[in-house]
């Protein structure tokens, strides 16, 4: 697929816009994908993709051919960053996208009728910063239990040997608590590189809903990448996006082939504004979008 995509891709200016992956992806798609009778719903899918999108210059991905709410994101990454679990955290800046998981209705379906509605238990969060810590519920303090996976990263980005470590690998995949989880992690494995202090990232995502949550993957760790270069003093080179199954939703199809006939802007810049003592004091505040243009947003009903 990716030979196809870049033999296709279309050029602008003499380069080649990034975000033309992303549109050849759908296409590929719609056009090859197999309709499967899947966990939540028909899906269009095949299996195996991926990305590479610059973070030079300051450069993020933020997908242009229909509005990302970016601030949306950050505040769920940060909340990713703290550790937390809790919806009602996620709530109360006004973000909704884990709302169905945290339902009742859900939480009982997934046999977790002992949590309360919104905790969604040890989801990502607890495995960056808490791996395999016995989990009672999202009001619990977990400090020094666990891994801290995320820490670790952070301390070897900052030392002059240990940031070119080809172990610096954090996953939200713990097998031993996937069945306490509200919904287990779709985007399981990262994995950051050090070349010439300049900092890269790698994802591998098992479930790639390619309408709603990958847009927000893209613009989530490539964010991340930069605040983590920021933090230890790095510069920001480049996210690499792997996909596994990759799907576009039944009632997704026609937002999707619309949105692929659009022409993509250029991408915005982020300015990581202060350098914190520590990975948890950043606040949506640090974290400045600068000359976001996109096409009018496109509306698509998420699934749980």
């Amino acid at each position: 697929m990716i030979k196809r995509i870049l033999k296709t891709l279309k050029e602008k200016d003499g380069h080649i816009h990034e975000e033309y992956q992303y549109i050849h992806l759908i296409n590929d798609i719609i056009n090859d994908g197999t309709m499967i009778n899947s966990r939540n719903g028909n899906a269009l899918t095949v299996f195996g993709a991926a990305m590479h999108f610059s973070l030079e210059n300051d450069s993020v991905p933020i997908l242009t051919t229909k509005q990302v709410s970016f601030k949306t994101c950050i505040k769920e990454l940060l909340w990713f960053i703290s550790g937390k679990t809790n919806n009602k955290l996620l709530k109360a800046q006004n973000v909704h996208v884990w709302d169905k998981n945290g339902s009742r209705d859900f939480l009982d379906s997934r046999g977790l009728k002992h949590l309360e509605e919104d905790d969604l238990g040890p989801i990502y969060g607890h495995q960056w910063r808490h791996f395999n810590a016995s989990y009672s519920n999202c009001k619990s303090d977990y400090t020094d239990k666990g891994v801290d996976q995320l820490l670790y990263i952070i301390k070897c980005l900052k030392d002059p040997v240990e940031r070119y470590s080809r172990r610096l690998i954090m996953s939200a995949w713990n097998p031993c608590q996937i069945d306490e989880m509200a919904l287990p992690p779709c985007h399981i494995l990262v994995q950051f590189n050090v070349i010439n202090d300049e900092l890269s990232c790698a994802l591998y995502q098992r479930s790639g809903d390619v309408g709603l949550g990958v847009p927000f993957n893209i613009s989530s760790y490539s964010i991340l990448t930069h605040i983590l270069a920021k933090h230890c003093n790095l510069k920001p080179k480049e996210f690499i996006y792997y996909l596994g199954n990759a799907h576009i939703y039944d009632d997704h199809i026609n937002q999707l082939t619309q949105q692929a006939t659009r022409i993509p802007k250029d991408f915005p810049k982020v300015n990581i504004k202060k350098i914190h003592n520590t990975i948890e004091e950043y606040t949506l505040e640090d974290i400045e979008i600068i000359d976001y243009k996109f096409h009018p947003k496109i509306k698509m009903e998420m699934r749980k």
